[in-house]
C-alpha cells in the first residue's frame, strides 16, 4: 500500500508530463470499462451522456479526458474544455481507490478539487461513494501476479500452450 508519505518526485511529474494524454486516456478508460460501466445506473449514465470528463493528476502532470457514449467509457484526445474536472495528487487519487481516504476529507482539505459542472461534479460523486467497487491492493499489480492471471486466463480460454499429447485432442 502506499504509505502517507508517499509524494511523487518532481522530476517524474516532468517527466511524465512529456507524454502524449491520449494512450493515458485509454488506459483509463479501458480501467473504467472493466469496473465501472456495467454498474453505472441508468439515470447518472444519461446525465454523462457526451459530457466531457477530465482527470487532472496534479503532481504528475497528466490529464485524461474521457466521456460516456451511454454503453461504455471512451477516450478522448486532449480537449479544449471538461464540463467537469477532477484534480488531485497522485497519492490523493491511490489513497481514493485503495479506500485509505473519503472524497469529502480531501475536498475540504483542498487536495481534491471539482471544477466546472459542480452539480455533475456531486453525481459522480455520491454515484462512487454507492457502488460497490473492488479496493485497489497495489501488490496484485505486480509482474508475477500480473502475469499469473493473465497466464492462467489463457489456459481456461484453451489459447495456452499445449503440452505434448494435445495434439490429437
Amino acid at each position: 500500500m502506499i504509505g502517507s508519505s508517499f509524494v511523487l518526485p518532481p522530476r517524474i511529474g516532468s517527466v511524465l508530463a512529456l507524454l502524449p494524454a491520449y494512450p493515458g486516456s485509454v488506459l483509463l478508460t479501458t480501467a473504467l470499462n472493466l469496473v465501472l460501466a456495467d454498474q453505472l445506473p441508468a439515470d447518472v449514465g444519461e446525465l454523462l451522456l457526451a459530457r466531457k470528463l477530465r482527470i487532472h493528476v496534479r503532481d504528475a502532470r497528466l490529464t485524461f479526458d474521457f466521456t460516456w457514449t451511454g454503453r461504455r467509457f471512451g477516450a478522448l484526445h486532449r480537449q479544449q474544455q471538461a464540463d467537469l474536472v477532477i484534480g488531485a495528487n497522485a497519492r490523493d487519487f491511490l489513497r481514493l481507490a485503495q479506500r485509505q481516504e473519503d472524497p469529502d476529507t480531501l475536498f475540504f482539505s483542498r487536495r481534491l478539487t471539482m471544477e466546472g459542472d459542480t452539480e455533475l461534479g456531486l453525481v459522480v460523486k455520491n454515484t462512487l461513494d454507492a457502488l460497490e467497487l473492488p479496493v485497489l491492493d497495489l501488490r496484485e499489480l505486480g509482474p508475477r501476479k500480473v502475469l499469473a492471471r493473465f497466464a492462467s486466463g489463457r489456459q481456461q480460454s484453451g489459447i495456452g500452450p499445449r503440452h505434448e499429447g494435445d495434439a490429437g485432442r
